[in-house]
C-alpha cells in the first residue's frame, strides 16, 4: 500500500474554533503569514533561560508544505527553538505565528486546539514501552476524538501501514529495531491528521541504510499529505537530499548566520562556520545522495 493510496481512507479529527487571536505584522523579508505561502512565521524571537541568551534576532518563515531544516552545532539551540515552536517553552521576546494567528499570545484553550494540527517526533520515538504500536497511535484518537473502537482501530492500522508497519499493530516496542520504533513514533505523530510535522533529529541512531528509507518516506509523506514537515538535524546527507529550506543557527554570534536552501548554501554561502558545517566530512558530500 502507497502512501497516496492509504491517505484515500483516514478521516480526520476536526476541533472546534476558538476566539480570535492578536495578527501580527511580519518581520521584514518575512512572507505575510495570510499568504498561502506562510504556514509559520517566526518573529523576532529571543530564546533564553534566565538571564542567559541562547540565541535571538530570529526571523524567518516556513511555507506551506516544504520540508524545512534547523541546523547548527552542538548546543546552538535547535530542539530549544522546536520546544518554542510546540509551546513547551515560552519565548524571552518575539512569538511564533501559524499563519495569521499568534500561538504564542493565544489563550491557552486556543493553543491546545492549535496544537491538535501538529504533530511530533521526538528521537526516541515517545512510545509507551507497555503499550503495543496499535495503543501507542490509538491514544491521541481516544482522548481527543469520539470514534468508536472499531474506527480507532481501523484508524491505527492505516497509519502503521503509511509508514511500513502493516502486521505490527500488536508488537512492543521492545520487539522491534530502533528504525521500525522511529517509524512507529511518526504514525503515532500522525493520528490526528496533523497539517505540521515536527520531528527532532529522526535519523538519530540509525544505520545508513535506514536513515535514507526513512528520509524517502519523509519526503513520500510531504507529497502525497500535504504536510508543512519542520526538522531539526545534524545528518548533512538528509539536510542535502530532501531539505527545501533552512535556517542555520550559531553560536558565536547566538543569532541564525545563514538562510535558505541547503544546496544553495553550500555553493554561495561566505559565513566560513556555516561553510565548515556544510562542508564536514568528504563523506558526507551531497554527491553521495540525491539532491
Amino acid at each position: 500500500m502507497t502512501v497516496a493510496d492509504a491517505a484515500g481512507g483516514t478521516e480526520r479529527a476536526t476541533a472546534a474554533g476558538g476566539a480570535a487571536t492578536p495578527v501580527v505584522t511580519p518581520p521584514p523579508g518575512a512572507a505575510a503569514p495570510g499568504t498561502a505561502e506562510a504556514r509559520i512565521t517566526v518573529h523576532d524571537l529571543t530564546m533564553a533561560y534566565g538571564s542567559f541568551v541562547l540565541m535571538q534576532d530570529l526571523n524567518f518563515t516556513i511555507r506551506r508544505g516544504s520540508i524545512f531544516v534547523i541546523m547548527g552545532g552542538s548546543g546552538c539551540g535547535k530542539t530549544t527553538l522546536l520546544k518554542h515552536m510546540i509551546g513547551l517553552v515560552e519565548p524571552a521576546r518575539g512569538e511564533i505565528l501559524y499563519g495569521e494567528e499568534s500561538f504564542t499570545r493565544a489563550t491557552e484553550d486556543r493553543r491546545q486546539e492549535l496544537l491538535r494540527s501538529f504533530g511530533v517526533t521526538y528521537q526516541q520515538g515517545a512510545l509507551w514501552s507497555s503499550k503495543t504500536l496499535a495503543e501507542s497511535v490509538a491514544l491521541p484518537l481516544e482522548q481527543y476524538t469520539d470514534l468508536s473502537s472499531r474506527e480507532v482501530r481501523e484508524i491505527c492500522e492505516l497509519k502503521l501501514a503509511l509508514v511500513g508497519l502493516k502486521g505490527f499493530e500488536e508488537y512492543y516496542p521492545s520487539q522491534i529495531s530502533g528504525g521500525m520504533r522511529k517509524r512507529a513514533g511518526l504514525a503515532r505523530a500522525m493520528a490526528l491528521d496533523p497539517d505540521v510535522l515536527f520531528f527532532d533529529e529522526p535519523s538519530a541512531g540509525l544505520d545508513p541504510i535506514s536513515s535514507h528509507l526513512l528520509d524517502d518516506l519523509i519526503v513520500e509523506l510531504r507529497d502525497s499529505l500535504g504536510s508543512t514537515i519542520v526538522m531539526v538535524t545534524h545528518e548533512l546527507p538528509s539536510i542535502f537530499a530532501i531539505a527545501d529550506d533552512s535556517v542555520f543557527l550559531d553560536t558565536g554570534t547566538r543569532t541564525m548566520a545563514a538562510r535558505g536552501n541547503p544546496r544553495d548554501l553550500l555553493r554561495n554561502c561566505e559565513n566560513p562556520t556555516v561553510h565548515r558545517f556544510l562542508t564536514r566530512g568528504a563523506e558526507d558530500e551531497p554527491g553521495r545522495r540525491p539532491a
